[in-house]
């Protein structure tokens, strides 16, 4: 709250201000008509003024109170300045009057009336304008009613913008505050499912993988491989319990420090090599000579260890195919197996596997995967990537 009353005050400031100069405007060129004062008044009278305009111009850095009294003071000696004219008042003095009175002085209001603390200013420098105009009127014996009314409109009008200014500045500054604070808190809950949700793929890629590898003693797969498995998943269960954050690798594996760019063959021969030491034969066709970002290769070659990792651990063969294509805009890598198959429809959506490992990972970096598979008809599935 403080912080949105400060921003109020201070773009109320910035209005009083600019309405006060245009009355510091109005009122020298009504005392530059002929005629109207003597030089040496007049010359004192514009002095006031530019110490008026100073006072405004500062309004906005703070010091209201201070700089109010000051406008208010050099407003009261210009208004009474004409007494000491031996050639009377005319209309040009009475409108520089009225200008300074209802406007210069006024303007102030704005900022003072928007907090009740300055309530009693206001009142005190609405007094000193509207007494010194009536003192000058009775010095000078010229009464006409325009002055003092012109400046009664200024002080009401200056102070009902005042007012209805502070208080939907202060609501608007409100709805801001909420809504910044409503698209932080929905922020964070992105940021913290994201996070989530990484977790996740991780742990699945890794840590579930192994312990499945153990749930089925290890079937189909070399006693050195389970080892060297186990012993990298403990090694980035250490990384996180001491707070690294790892970062997926284009092996299938996950290390802590990203490459910025990497050749799609040179990622690909160590997913083949990881897999061969699992027992499952990896043929690729096409090309590898592809450059991709490190986030989009890493998305990709993830996702195609996961299609890999799906096909040794249910399509009940040794062997697939990958086949890598592109073109001008995008990579694309087909994963095919002669396992049993399976229909579509018995793919929980829950399941982290595809939806999340394969799925979701591609489409984080604007890309897609297409499956397609019956039973006893092999799987297919067809991953696509953003160069």
């Amino acid at each position: 709250m403080p912080r949105i009353l400060k921003e109020r005050d201070r773009l109320l400031a910035q209005t009083a201000r600019n309405v006060g100069l245009m009355a510091v405007l109005a009122a020298v060129l009504c005392l530059s008509l002929p005629e109207s004062l003597p030089l040496e008044l007049y010359l004192i009278s514009v002095a006031c003024l530019l110490g008026i305009a100073l006072a405004l111009w500062l309004l906005p850095r703070g010091h209201t109170v201070s700089l109010a009294l000051v406008i208010g003071v050099l407003g009261v000696v210009v208004v009474l300045l004409p007494i000491l004219s031996p050639q009377g008042t005319n209309v040009a003095v009475f409108g520089a009057m009225a200008v300074v009175s209802g406007g210069c002085v006024a303007s102030v209001s704005i900022v003072l009336l928007a907090s009740p603390r300055y309530y009693g200013v206001a009142a005190l420098l609405f007094a000193a304008s509207t007494f010194s105009l009536v003192v000058t009127q009775l010095e000078t014996k010229s009464f006409p009613p325009e002055p003092v009314a012109l400046t009664i409109a200024g002080w009401l009008v200056c102070g009902i913008c005042g007012v209805w200014l502070g208080r939907t500045v202060t609501q608007t500054l409100k709805r801001i505050e909420s809504a910044s604070r409503a698209y932080n808190a929905e922020r964070r809950a992105t940021e913290t499912e994201a996070r989530r949700r990484q977790g996740a793929r991780l742990l699945h890629d890794t840590v579930l993988a192994t312990l499945t590898l153990l749930a089925h003693s290890g079937v189909g797969v070399s006693a050195n491989a389970l080892r060297e498995q186990a012993a990298e998943d403990a090694a980035l269960l250490r990384q996180l319990r001491l707070g690294y954050t790892p970062t997926p690798s284009s092996s299938g594996d996950y290390k802590l420090q990203p490459v910025e760019e990497s050749t799609l063959g040179n990622t690909l021969r160590s997913v083949k090599a990881r897999f061969e030491r699992l027992g499952l034969e990896v043929n690729w066709h096409g090309t590898g000579q592809v450059l991709l970002p490190s986030e989009i290769l890493d998305a990709f070659l993830l996702a195609l260890a996961e299609c890999l990792e799906n096909v040794r651990r249910h399509a009940r063969v040794n062997e697939a195919h990958v086949t890598i294509t592109d073109d001008d805009t995008t990579v694309r890598a087909m994963v095919t197996d002669a396992g049993i198959g399976f229909t579509l429809d018995s793919i929980d959506d829950e399941r982290l596997g595809f939806t999340e490992s394969i799925v979701a990972r591609l489409r984080d970096v604007g890309g897609n995967a297409r499956l397609f598979s019956s039973p006893g008809s092999g799987t297919t599935v067809v991953l696509e990537v953003p160069k």
